[in-house]
């Protein structure tokens, strides 16, 4: 079955079209900075994958998909010559809120309840949906799957997704921690038990998918029993453009002060904030890492400040958990970034958690799932290649299968 999956995320968008039979990737493409005069989208095509590069400056989510599905047509060297040879599309949702805990097709019910999570993830959500009515509207016939990044959490204990609120938001309003993710730390968790040469139902992880978002999983015998983002996204971890965690009370302090209305706070606390509002450079931790070996002050303290969260978050969820057999990183900054690994398990190694630098080294490694910690580490550290693309097509395709 081919499957096209959009994985549309706040400021990216990353599509693969995988032959579910033999769990093969027949192309690829990637767009970041999407929304910015940066934005550049890369398509590959399998066996060689020789990326064609694209500039979209400006371009929004929907505008770099429709972009990809022209040259999916017309270029010579694509696994299709028509969009009807797609079976299914899978598309990954950051927010289900109570309504989705399993994959779902995304029929005119399933469209309508999903307006009612966009207000969970603002900076996700809304391109997701528009991606799905762009694609229905190509493809109308062709059925459309939700594979949602919540669902993994719905395992979390009341103690855990309930915040100290009057009971009544909760009841009235589903207010309580969702989290996020969660197809990234699934995966994450699983490859770890592999790479470990364990069951993943006797571990105890804590998964760490770091990226322009980011979010920390505690992984229990397979189960998500907490995790850093709630209600929506914003909450956590310092990241790319989001605060993470700040005291509730700023809010209202900022907004009598300066006279902001609910919009203007959400856009400064999504969009304005963490990495990019710390540094002023950027959102992109690259960019940041480059300014700070320059010599940028501001630069290296939005790099302290994002390090020091993630030991604080990684040292809790440590607490939290009965036992911790490994920490695993994965996405853009856990996978690819040995220097903020180093720094990030620098403060750890009293916790038992103590890196190999040698084995640190991305040089070669790009892509491989490997263990970094020393052989005698009490716990393990784990990097992993997430694969979120592959999981969304599997789980799709069985929905699909179903109702034939």
């Amino acid at each position: 079955m081919k499957i096209l999956v959009v994985n549309a995320g706040s400021s990216s968008l990353k599509s693969q079209l995988i032959e579910t039979d033999g769990k093969v990737s027949q192309m690829k493409c990637l767009a970041e900075k999407v929304g910015t005069p940066e934005c550049t989208m890369s398509i590959s095509f399998a066996p060689d994958f020789k990326k064609m590069r694209y500039k979209m400056e400006g371009a929004s989510v929907t505008q770099c998909l429709k972009r990809l599905l022209d040259v999916m047509v017309d270029d010579p060297e694509s696994p299709i010559s028509g969009l009807g040879q797609i079976d299914a599309i899978g598309n990954r949702i950051v927010a289900g809120g109570e309504h989705f805990s399993k994959t779902t097709i995304i029929d005119e019910e399933a469209r309508k309840l999903l307006d009612d999570c966009e207000l969970l993830a603002p900076l996700h959500n809304p391109p997701a949906d528009a991606c799905i009515d762009m694609m229905h509207e190509l493809m109308p016939n062709t059925p459309q799957a939700g594979v949602f990044d919540t669902a993994f959490h719905t395992t979390m204990p009341p103690k855990a997704y309930l915040y100290p609120l009057p009971m009544r938001y909760y009841e009235e309003y589903r207010i309580r921690r969702y989290g996020a993710h969660g197809t990234s730390h699934r995966y994450a968790a699983q490859q770890a038990a592999n790479l470990m040469g364990r069951p993943l139902r006797d571990l105890g992880l804590i998964t760490c998918h770091l990226g322009n978002g980011g979010s920390i999983t505690a992984v229990n015998h397979g189960k998500s029993i907490d995790t850093t983002m709630g209600f929506t996204p914003l909450e956590g971890l310092m990241m790319g453009t989001r605060s993470g965690s700040i005291d509730p009370a700023i809010i209202t302090y900022i907004m009598r002060r300066e006279g902001k209305t609910f919009d203007d706070m959400d856009e400064i606390l999504n969009r304005e904030s963490g990495i990019l509002g710390v540094s002023g450079i950027s959102s992109d931790m690259r960019d940041v890492l480059d300014a700070a070996e320059g010599g940028n002050e501001r630069a290296q303290l939005a790099i302290d400040m994002y390090v020091y969260r993630i030991q604080k978050a990684i040292g809790s969820f440590y607490a939290a958990m009965t036992k911790t057999d490994a920490v695993v990183m994965t996405a853009g900054i856990g996978e690819n970034s040995a220097k903020l690994r180093e720094r990030i398990f620098a403060g750890l190694a009293h916790m038992g958690m103590i890196l190999d630098k040698e084995r640190n080294d991305v040089t070669g490694q790009i892509g491989v799932n490997r263990i970094i910690s020393i052989d005698d580490s009490p716990i393990k550290i784990c990097v992993v290649t997430t694969d979120e693309e592959m999981r969304i097509a599997r789980e799709t395709a069985n929905l699909v299968s179903q109702m034939a």
